[in-house]
């Protein structure tokens, strides 16, 4: 689960820069993608996504008779996951396989590792690669986006699914510490901890097979370590599981 919220997370910050005019927008657009390869191969996250999609599709199968679920809603959303585990299992289907066998990403790729390695001097292809149109730049990238869009969109439902499987309670860490435990055999997917925006205070979640902890830290000058507070703090938490 931890890799798909850095997933999530570097393929939001590349989607949000694909929409940008300037080299520099195309530049860590194109870093982001990288770093979407570079999760990829770390771990088979293509394997994980489907275990976790086909358990998906067994929970919500037991809910076909429950008279208080909508037929209709469930029947989509098994059909939405259907339909990534067929593109998933087929053989042909390998994300950022393209992405891989690019040339100039592939040098590019090569020389990130090395600070400032992508300059021009360097990689004088790339150089030439960012000058190009707004118009090119923005289709090149796109193209390379939709080499992986099987597994982000396989991925932002899952994840989805679980982030709402849940109702949310009311806590309160007193003197900034909450701890709870966690039931035996059923392992908690995702931890969420919600504060008001103008909260002094921000989580620190920590777990284990047993339980987890929450602390919750005031930083008030980024040059000193950030410490637990004394004051109780009131806060949304939910525990997701699917």
């Amino acid at each position: 689960m931890r890799t798909f919220l850095r997933l999530e997370h570097v393929f939001d910050i590349g989607q949000h820069l694909l929409g940008g005019n300037s080299q520099w927008d195309s530049r860590l657009c194109l870093e982001a993608l990288l770093g979407v390869i570079d999760l990829l191969g770390r771990s088979d996250v293509k394997t994980e996504l489907i275990k976790e999609l086909e358990r998906h599709a067994n929970s919500l199968s037991t809910l076909q008779n429950n008279p208080g679920v909508d037929p209709a809603r469930l029947s989509a959303v098994l059909g939405e996951i259907n339909g990534y585990l067929t593109e998933l299992r087929d053989a042909s289907c390998q994300p950022g396989q393209g992405l891989r066998r690019d040339e100039l990403v592939s040098s590019i790729r090569q020389r990130s590792a090395i600070p400032g390695g992508t300059c021009n001097f360097d990689l004088p292809a790339y150089h030439y690669w960012l000058h190009k149109s707004v118009v090119g730049r923005r289709a090149a990238l796109e193209e390379w986006h939709r080499d992986l869009m099987v597994v982000r969109r396989a991925m932002k439902l899952a994840l989805h699914m679980v982030r709402n499987s849940t109702t949310p309670t009311i806590e309160c860490a007193q003197r900034g510490f909450f701890q709870k435990p966690i039931e035996p055999n059923v392992a908690c997917q995702i931890v969420r901890v919600v504060l008001p925006v103008e909260s002094p205070y921000f989580p620190e979640i920590s777990g284990g097979r047993h339980r987890f902890t929450v602390r919750f830290m005031g930083q008030q000058d980024s040059r000193e370590r950030p410490l637990q507070t004394e004051d109780d703090v009131e806060f949304e938490l939910r525990c997701c599981i699917l």
